[in-house]
């Protein structure tokens, strides 16, 4: 029961937290790499590509010109005319004189009322976005607690699950489910796009997933019925990959349905080897095709699968990630646990991507043998 004097936390201090801003040291960088993702934001394809055929003073003439011209004609109508009625008054401001003959003066600078028109705006613009902030923040906290413990344990197996969202929601999907005491399936699929639309057709996809595994007798039906759900329920233009590994606790066999996805690896003592392409992504056709896929893993064999948000991160310099060096850190790495193997492409990852944006979610799904079949 409450004895009304909980304790709260002071309010933070202006001073001290500018301060502590201004120690962390990346002022600069925040202030770039926050840059270049506002001219992605506000500018379209057309527009960056007559920037880049621009001298230096012409792109940064236009390029102002162009993302003020693109705030202005996002805010809603009475903000945009405040907005323009602040820059107007900081532009002409002057000074106002009022002499009532009384021996009355006033004087009043209407560069003041600019700011505050300009200030207002940029309090409004934030309630809204901590308003939204709030709510996806709601949303992530409803996917963590859809999302499976990061090493379930699996007789004759181990296995390290793990996703990482661009934004405050993501699309990739991670599942483990205990089918029966024979089988476990994990799953990892990723919905085309980013953000709240493809995390509730997520959602959507881990539901079907689990509500048909127990209704199906092949891996390929499994396919067949989740693409007729995906397509019957989301919007054309959006689609799901999905890769779906089925294990037997006391057996190295592996069965695998791969709906447009990235081919897992296969990291053996012998080499790598990539597993055949499979079927369309779901959502595409109404009655696509898809194969039953198996794959037996000896003790200390490892199978990958992963994202593109893993290859197709880029670094500053606009390379990409890509498979070989995925492939590197596989065949470097396969001698450690799942989990080490796992930490450490992530940290490869980060560490090629640097200071550059994240575009796309990162998943991966690492499985690996641990008894002899």
């Amino acid at each position: 029961m409450a004895n009304g004097s909980a304790h709260t936390e002071p309010a933070p201090k202006v001073f001290k937290t500018l301060q502590s801003d201004l120690l962390r040291g990346d002022f600069f960088s925040s202030v770039g790499r926050e840059f270049n993702e506002l001219k992605e934001f506000m500018l379209d394809e057309q527009r960056k590509k007559r920037l880049n055929e621009m001298g230096w003073l012409k792109r940064l003439l236009y390029t102002a010109w162009w993302l003020l011209k693109s705030m202005i004609l996002k805010l809603t109508p009475a903000r945009r005319l405040l907005l323009v009625l602040g820059i107007v008054l900081v532009v002409t401001s002057h000074t106002v004189t009022y002499d009532s003959g009384d021996g009355v003066r006033v004087e009043n600078d209407t560069g003041v009322l600019g700011p505050v028109c300009i200030l207002f705006v940029l309090m409004l613009e934030l309630k809204d976005k901590l308003v939204a902030h709030k709510e996806l923040e709601a949303g992530r906290a409803v996917q963590q607690a859809l999302m499976p413990e990061r090493t379930p344990d699996i007789k004759g197996w181990r296995a390290w699950l793990f996703t990482r969202s661009a934004n405050e929601v993501g699309g990739d999907l991670i599942d483990f489910i205990r089918i029966d005491h024979q089988r476990v399936g994990i799953a990892l699929g990723d919905v085309a796009g980013k953000g709240l639309p493809a995390a509730l057709l997520m959602a959507k996809l881990q539901a079907s997933l689990r509500a048909l595994l127990h209704d199906t007798t092949s891996l390929s039906e499994l396919g067949e019925k989740l693409n007729r759900v995906f397509f019957r329920d989301s919007l054309r233009s959006i689609f799901s990959s999905l890769v779906y590994a089925e294990l037997q606790p006391h057996s190295g066999s592996v069965r695998l349905l791969n709906a447009g996805h990235l081919p897992p690896v296969i990291v053996r003592r012998t080499g790598t080897e990539t597993m055949p392409k499979g079927g369309p992504a779901l959502g595409i056709m109404p009655e696509s095709r898809y194969a039953d896929l198996a794959v037996t893993l000896q003790k200390d064999d490892l199978l990958c699968i992963f994202s593109d948000g893993v290859t197709e991160q880029q670094n500053l310099a606009g390379e990409f990630f890509g498979e070989r060096r995925l492939m590197e850190q596989l065949v470097a790495l396969t001698g450690l646990p799942v989990e080490q193997i796992g930490e450490q492409l992530v940290a490869g990852v980060d560490g090629f991507a640097g200071t550059a944006q994240r575009h796309d979610d990162l998943s991966i799904v690492l499985i690996k043998r641990t008894e002899e079949s």
